[in-house]
């Protein structure tokens, strides 16, 4: 039984967050007078995100038992010839299953933000930016059109620049929001071209137009290349994902962002923007199918991505940062399974990721609550009696993250090792080894962070800087448990970080759940083929899982941490005293950053410098401006000359020119 969803309903779950945050923004700041207090502003932010969870969880229900779909304009903003410019709602599984992890999510950050920022200045515009962030995530998965998803799409980026540069008066947020906006703006580049590509020739911006004319699409070339029209239109589509979803070398952005307060890099890097390019490149799945060349693109970026940036979390010091680069080693994880066709596995992974990464980032923040705004791991260890609830959650996060059998993360991460097993495209040898040696990089970060935090002597009296942070409290660092509004999202995320995989692994990957939703052309395809053939129950793959490459790595990759970091704690310093120059390679972030700045900055303000002198002031000022009334000026001198006002000037000129033309006609005669 096929329903209809109910438009009213639908438009409430975005337009909620958004009043919340507009009353919250305007009456709760200095803008609007300061008419409510803190109360009021956070009662009325989780108020809206409540309202558009309960909705969505109803939504989510309908699509799923019901099959109930909806797919309508709501809104012609403008018709440009045949082209249509509008706001519309498409929903589905695919689209109700976002909307309930990108409320829920938010819902979790919201309650949180309540301890976290507790004594911040600006607690009721915090409230306002992360309201707006859940509208315009909503608008971009809920869009039945590119334009709208565009619209979302700028709108995260725009939000996401205000959040991380939300203590502005530190310089390292506004260098990092600046990074994060200009970063977003070269992948947004591509993948505005996609768009327009798409809009030139298939002559519509609706999802379901555009995938009636794949067939037409298929066939043509891009004008003036042998290159096919698809190939071009899907790379630049990802080069979009890839700004957004944070794939190298557009990553750099990422980890600087930490620089945000702790609730919004749950929220940037959890469930909602970062995943924003996953979703779309499993929403256009009918058009990326159709070139081979695009999907092994995607396949070897997300390989590098997985494997490199993995590699540059074991170094990492700050708990924020190795949560970050974990972040970024996933993303590269859900790129890869995008690539090898298994679009539904990604979005599987996509949704326990978002889960037990929120949990992790908030479980940080709690630490470094506890820990008097200490972020530096080296100087904890031992935290896990002082405060309880939080180790136990984090703990039970790092075993989603490593792909523990019977964890939510296992479910979606082995079925991505999977399906790049069966993937018959070019770059899947080197996609499945970089996925598989990933898994013990990620054991390896995330356990040596839990080690020194939670295990071991306790360091916290032996900072150096025990000022650290933005706040400077008194002198007694003795670690304490986080208040109720803290702890309890902490549980609250954790229950799904440990059963949702086991739950919905069935019908997401081998049921009706993404029918008619994700498209997968499985005879030039076959990796969901395979796999399906090889699943049994989720019981059966936890057991047999045990029996697989990925358990063993993780299980050596734990172990190495314990040994290295509870056993043997002067081996890692041995370690980089033997392998400097890669430690300094890590160290240096691959020297993506200093290139970026002193070669691409540095290249493009000579050309900008050049294009203004050359361009601007020679060619432009110099010789169009200026040199057209100098010209002006010459000529009229000149017939300011001729034009005297004396008559025997005149006369002079008549018997020049008779003169001149009698000579002339003389000189044709002869």
């Amino acid at each position: 039984m096929s329903q209809t969803l109910n438009a009213s309903t639908l438009l409430a779950v975005p337009l909620a967050p958004l009043v919340g945050s507009a009353l919250a923004g305007i009456f709760g700041t200095t803008l609007g007078g300061n008419w409510i207090g803190r109360r009021l502003s956070h009662s009325f932010t989780i108020l809206g995100v409540l309202v558009s969870f309960i909705l969505s969880a109803m939504t989510l229900k309908s699509v799923a038992v019901d099959g109930a779909y909806f797919n309508e304009t709501l809104y012609t903003w403008m018709v440009v010839g045949n082209l249509k410019m509008e706001v519309g709602f498409l929903v589905d599984s695919l689209t109700a299953m976002m909307m309930v992890v990108v409320t829920f999510v938010s819902l979790m950050v919201h309650i949180y933000t309540i301890g976290y920022m507790e004594e911040d200045q600006g607690y009721n515009r915090f409230f306002a930016y992360i309201s707006l962030f859940t509208f315009s995530m909503l608008m971009l998965v809920m869009s039945n059109n590119l334009l709208q998803l565009f619209f979302g799409w700028e709108a995260v980026g725009l939000v996401s620049y205000l959040l991380i540069g939300f203590w502005f008066n530190k310089p390292t947020a506004i260098f990092a929001n600046m990074k994060a906006f200009l970063v977003n703006r070269v992948g947004d580049f591509g993948f505005i071209l996609g768009i327009g590509l798409i809009a030139a020739y298939a002559g519509t911006l609706n999802y379901g137009e555009i995938f009636a004319k794949t067939g037409d699409l298929a066939g043509m070339q891009f004008p003036g290349t042998s290159w096919m029209l698809v190939t071009v239109i899907c790379i630049c589509l990802f080069i979009g994902a890839m700004g957004k979803s944070a794939q190298f070398p557009l990553h750099v952005w990422l980890p600087d962002s930490m620089e945000g307060p702790t609730p919004i890099s749950a929220l940037i890097h959890a469930a909602t923007m970062v995943t924003a390019g996953i979703f779309m490149v499993a929403r256009m799945s009918p058009v990326f199918e159709l070139s081979d060349t695009a999907l092994n693109f995607i396949l070897v970026i997300g390989a590098i991505t997985a494997l490199f940036m993995g590699f540059l979390g074991i170094i990492q010091n700050d708990i924020k940062r190795v949560v970050a680069y974990s972040t970024l080693s996933q993303l590269g994880y859900m790129t890869v399974a995008l690539g090898a066709s298994a679009y539904s596995v990604a979005v599987f992974h996509l949704m326990t990721h978002a889960f037990f990464k929120a949990l992790l980032f908030l479980a940080a923040g709690s630490v470094i609550m506890g820990m008097h705004h200490n972020q530096d791991i080296r100087w904890m260890g031992g935290v896990r009696k002082y405060m309880p609830i939080t180790w136990i959650t984090s703990l039970l996060g790092s075993l989603a993250l490593i792909g523990t059998p019977l964890f939510s993360g296992f479910y979606s991460k082995d079925s991505i090792i999977e399906a790049v097993r069966f993937s018959q495209l070019p770059a899947a040898g080197l996609a499945y080894y970089a996925v598989l040696a990933g898994v013990f990089v990620t054991a390896f970060y995330s356990f040596r962070m839990y080690f020194l935090v939670f295990h071991g002597k306790e360091r916290f009296d032996q900072n150096p800087d025990s000022h650290h942070g933005h706040d400077h409290h008194d002198d007694h660092h003795e670690p304490h448990e986080s208040p109720w509004v803290v702890t309890a999202p902490l549980i609250l995320l954790a229950v799904p970080s440990v059963i949702v995989g086991f739950l919905f692994i069935e019908p997401m990957l081998f049921g009706d759940f993404f029918k008619g939703v994700i498209f997968v052309d499985a005879a030039k395809h076959p990796a969901m083929a395979e796999l399906a053939k090889i699943f049994s129950t989720p019981v059966g793959m936890a057991l047999h899982g045990l029996q697989t490459p990925p358990f063993w790595l993780a299980l050596a990759g734990v172990a190495a941490a314990y040994y290295m970091y509870m056993v043997n704690p002067a081996l890692p310093a041995a370690i980089k005293a033997r392998v400097q120059p890669i430690y300094t390679l890590l160290e240096n972030k691959y020297y993506l950053d200093w290139i970026n700045e002193n070669i691409i900055a540095r290249g493009a303000r000579a050309l900008g410098v050049g294009l203004w002198k050359a361009g601007d002031q020679a060619l432009i000022d110099g010789a169009v401006v200026n040199g057209s009334w100098k010209i002006v000026g010459w000529i009229s001198g000149l017939v300011r000359w001729f034009q005297s006002g004396y008559l025997y000037h005149y006369a002079l000129v008549m018997i020049l020119g008779v003169f001149v033309l009698m000579t002339y006609f003389v000189w044709l005669n002869k």
